[in-house]
């Protein structure tokens, strides 16, 4: 072929191109953002205040430069793992298998609690503190052989691990248990029971190592069908995205944490942020809606009410984001993950102050 002839095989490259049939360079979207638009966009008893958004963008911005606000502050935590190795990523993927489900209509003394370390710690940290108290006591409790094998982990097993210093055990137990076999079940199929090698298969995408989880992992798939919406079910994905977050956290965006496109990863919905982003006048709730969260009645998961909340917020973070990033357009590292740890550490704040303007909505579920 001389320099004047057509490549034919770069011209039908091209005409598939033209037509819609070759995208050049398709990166992996986890497709949450979408979902959360198209439930705002059709919410009919979660509403957002723009003014508030930017009001609260600018609050928030200050005080997360005022705390100096970093993937560092994740290690910081004295729960947290503070080594950058293997073992680190088996205690993250472990908790956010693990990582839903901890409130308590009991009160404070009463509720379930984790004495560790001459303290005692509730929700979230109640987890974080069982596992390391754990392993201190040799409980291979992060390690994937160890949840497939039935003999040894049982349910009496997971209640020693997660024994509470009050008379309420922790929720959802066999929930729980049911997780980490499926987990192990998949890492050992697919990943050679390394979850190292699952965020090595993503290839440096967050994006993708999102896709992977809700493909392969059945307790990560929290995708919903919005009840009258559209047939194409609503991804918000909370554990999945927040195991990509806490990874790039821990390794403050290095080596297991490197990921190009971390910047995807939304806020994780859940039932605190909901409650703080009402709180601040962000999100409004329609009169029913606002009764039902005062007088806290559960509501189901996958509820038209529950997908609202849940959505909504994602898309107020992500409103309140492009806000900061409009104002400070040379502030590094501001994405939806660093908002969401900075304003699920301020609610809990307010809570142990005892200054909540309204309780957070009740759903139990897997999923958050």
């Amino acid at each position: 072929m001389s320099d004047d002839e057509a490549d034919p095989e770069l011209l039908a490259l091209l005409r598939q191109h033209l037509r819609g049939k070759l995208t050049i360079s398709e990166e992996p979207e986890t497709g949450v953002l979408e979902g959360a638009e198209y439930v705002y966009d059709n919410a009919i008893d979660v509403a957002l205040d723009m003014r508030s958004c930017k009001n609260a963008a600018a609050i928030i911005y200050s005080k997360m430069q005022e705390k100096k606000y970093s993937p560092a502050t994740w290690s910081a935590h004295d729960l947290h793992p503070k080594t950058k190795d293997e073992s680190t990523v088996a205690f993250i993927f472990t908790m956010d298998i693990l990582n839903f489900c901890f409130w308590s209509e009991k009160s404070d003394t009463e509720r379930f609690a984790i004495s560790y370390r001459d303290q005692r710690w509730t929700g979230y940290w109640s987890l974080v503190a069982a596992l390391q108290r754990a392993l201190e006591e040799g409980i291979p409790i992060t390690d994937s052989h160890f949840w497939q094998d039935e003999e040894e982990c049982t349910l009496d097993v997971l209640k020693q691990v997660f024994r509470s210093c009050t008379d309420e055990e922790m929720p959802l137990l066999e929930e729980r248990l049911a997780c980490l076999r499926e987990a192990g079940t998949v890492l050992y199929q697919k990943y050679n029971c390394s979850p190292v090698n699952l965020i090595q298969a993503a290839n440096g995408s967050a994006a993708a190592l999102v896709n992977l989880m809700a493909r392969d992992f059945r307790c990560f798939r929290d995708e919903h069908r919005l009840p009258g919406g559209r047939r194409k079910p609503i991804r918000l994905l909370k554990r999945a995205q927040i195991f990509v977050a806490d990874v790039w956290a821990a390794f403050e965006g290095q080596g297991y944490g490197a990921f190009r496109d971390i910047d995807k990863i939304t806020m994780f919905a859940d039932y605190r942020l909901p409650q703080i982003l009402n709180s601040m006048g962000c999100i409004a709730y329609s009169p029913p809606l606002d009764v039902a969260v005062r007088q806290k009645k559960e509501l189901p998961s996958g509820s038209s009410w529950e997908m609202q909340l849940r959505a909504c917020s994602i898309w107020c973070v992500e409103l309140i984001r492009k806000e900061i990033m409009r104002q400070h357009p040379d502030a590094e590292k501001m994405n939806a993950i660093l908002i969401d740890f900075f304003l699920y550490d301020t609610i809990k704040e307010i809570e142990a102050a005892g200054q909540e303007s309204i309780p957070h909505h009740r759903t139990r579920s897997i999923w958050y």
